[in-house]
């Protein structure tokens, strides 16, 4: 029997019991909820369940198989997401995390961003990530400090209440300025275990905007404002207006994709490059997140073709 107390007030239960039942597989933890091993003030409760300060949560015995410590992030990792602190104050710290470097560990991943800032922040009492980035994808990754800060980012997610911009360089020459691609998003798993995300009515709704920045002979620099925050969201919203990202191995183009890893794009150039938002009691927050040197060469290459 485990109370809640306040720093886990707000989370949902599944996620509570990742944190408690470490090593244990995500499809398990889903199992014993499912089955209603996991009892909440003796009720059986979903997923989505948001735990209350004083909840008293059941929380069934678990046999986990010894495995060895869960290795340390390397000193080069450790220092990599050291540097690319952008922002802190007491509530939020913002990242400009690295193109292929996970923000979490997990499906052959031993770590990521989060377990990286918990070696370097041993003492630090709360350190969660508060949205997500694929692995190939740079730029602003939030971190909340606090379980209050949190909730209120989470909540402004939600509710559309951060704006967040993209840079993207594009297949072909765009035209016609300004586009709006409202395309519902469908998550798919194939047999092997990956995951698609196709646009289908059945999907949920999602709206991005593409404004072109400059354009080139063969491709275009584009900047993306999120109005969703669906997963794969830019990466299938541009492959369905016929402009794929360069270096996407999943939605691409493979003739585009090795021409531009021709001209030296060794990832997909996909960044998130600004968030801008407002946290009560913490005021406006602005974030840019530079581009890394691989995206800053190739864009200098192609402006003096």
């Amino acid at each position: 029997m485990v109370e809640v107390d306040e720093g886990s007030s707000g989370q949902r239960i599944d996620n509570f019991l990742l944190k408690q039942l470490k090593g244990v597989p995500k499809t398990r933890i889903y199992r014993i909820l499912r089955k209603g091993e996991v009892r909440v003030n003796k009720k059986r409760i979903k997923p989505d369940y948001r735990l209350n300060c004083g909840d008293i949560v059941r929380i069934p015995p678990i046999r986990v198989s010894e495995r060895g410590e869960t290795p340390r992030p390397t000193d080069r990792v450790l220092r990599l997401i050291n540097e690319s602190i952008l922002y802190e104050d007491d509530a939020i710290l913002i990242l400009n995390k690295p193109s292929g470097l996970a923000v979490h560990g997990g499906s052959g991943i031993s770590h990521g961003v989060i377990e990286g800032l918990r070696a370097l922040r041993p003492d630090a009492r709360f350190l969660e990530l508060g949205h997500r980035l694929d692995r190939d994808t740079s730029g602003c990754l939030v971190i909340a400090k606090k379980r209050s800060a949190l909730r209120a980012f989470q909540t402004l997610l939600r509710e559309g209440g951060m704006e967040k911009y993209y840079l993207t360089l594009l297949k072909g020459e765009w035209k016609g300025g300004g586009r709006r691609i409202d395309a519902a998003l469908r998550k798919n798993e194939l047999k092997s275990g990956e995951r698609v995300v196709r646009v289908s009515e059945e999907g949920k709704p999602s709206l991005s905007i593409f404004n072109p920045v400059t354009t080139y002979s063969d491709c275009s620099l584009m900047r993306v404002k999120l109005v969703t925050g669906r997963t794969h969201q830019v990466r299938v919203h541009a492959q369905h207006a016929g402009h794929p990202i360069a270096g996407d191995d999943k939605y691409g183009d493979e003739a585009f994709n090795r021409e531009m890893a021709g001209r030296g794009l060794k990832r997909l150039f996909l960044h998130a490059a600004e968030l801008h938002f407002t946290l009560p009691e913490h005021g406006t927050i602005h974030v840019e997140a530079p581009l890394d040197e691989c995206l800053r060469t190739l864009l200098h290459d192609l402006e003096n073709e």
